[in-house]
């Protein structure tokens, strides 16, 4: 059987695509210090609010713009509870996920068994929203690393005490981060119901946010490593879906394992070779996951 680069590469690419820009938005929101676990539950917010907005109006790009929306929107909740109430980061992430969940499982009934409008194909055959994501990496890596809004980000993120201190907001910065982040998760939901499935069904992200979660782990929270992590996402991805259609004699459900697997075997590999440098600049930000108390 010949096995054609080009389209392995465009199934790669769009295989990579939802992880993608879950994991950008959610490399952001780390590099100002804040751990959200709601990914899945934006992805799956951002998949049914784009597909419903795609369906109704027949413009796919304007599903996925109301999915950025809707994934900014659920995004505040975690948001408010973390930088107004100072709540747990962790336990407030995974109410975010059951919350997002529920939601989309309890609105997404009428929009089960029809279909999403097509997407006009991209250059070289690829769909506009895997170019959107391929820009976005070098654009996030320049906004971290060369713009003076991206070093407050991380100064925020590595030590936020110093931050209020010389003046800039905590809060505000996070929440922007935030934002961001739940505007990211909701176009990578998106693109799974609109551009790969092309219907709404209950649960499709799959636990796609969690592999977002660790992917930016993987990238030691650098915006080339979220590309590399997400790649090889899809690429194992990609594996699974040949070995069936080529009837491997392996039973579906361990293929259908492999990518996650993949992906736990990677972070248990990169634990047990480093400890992250913090000189390297390889490491978690400092005040990862830390609420700020601006009274203290």
């Amino acid at each position: 059987m010949m096995i054609d680069p080009l389209s392995v590469f465009l199934l790669l690419l769009s295989a990579a695509t939802p992880i993608l820009f879950a994991a950008l938005g959610e490399l952001v929101a780390e590099r100002a210090g804040v751990l959200n676990l709601g990914v899945e539950g934006m992805m799956i917010t951002g998949a049914l609010a784009g597909f419903a907005a795609a369906y109704a109006t027949g413009n796919p790009f304007l599903g996925f713009l109301v999915a950025a929306i809707a994934g900014a929107v659920i995004s505040m909740l975690f948001a408010l509870l973390t930088q107004l109430f100072l709540a747990n980061q962790v336990a407030s992430g995974l109410a975010l996920t059951l919350f997002g969940l529920g939601l989309a499982a309890m609105f997404g009934k009428p929009f089960e068994g029809v279909k999403a409008p097509p997407m006009p194909a991209g250059p070289l055959r690829i769909n506009w929203i895997v170019w959107l994501g391929l820009i976005m990496v070098p654009l996030i890596w320049a906004f971290l690393n060369r713009s003076r809004a991206g070093l407050i980000l991380r100064g925020v993120g590595e030590n936020h005490e110093a931050a209020h201190a010389l003046g800039y907001s905590v809060r505000l910065t996070r929440t922007a981060a935030i934002a961001f982040g739940g505007a990211m998760a909701g176009v990578g939901g998106a693109f799974i119901s609109i551009a790969t499935v092309l219907q709404w069904t209950e649960g499709m992200t799959a636990g796609a946010g969690w592999i977002a979660l660790a992917i930016v782990v993987f990238s030691k929270w650098t915006a080339p490593g979220v590309l590399a992590g997400a790649w090889l996402f899809g690429g194992v991805t990609v594996l699974q879906l040949r070995l069936q259609a080529a009837g491997v004699a392996v039973p579906v459900q361990l293929l259908s394992m492999a990518p996650y697997l993949a992906t736990i075997l990677v972070l248990v590999i990169i634990s047990a070779r480093q400890k992250y440098s913090r000189r390297a600049g390889g490491g978690a930000p400092g005040s990862l996951g830390q609420n700020f108390h601006a009274l203290r």
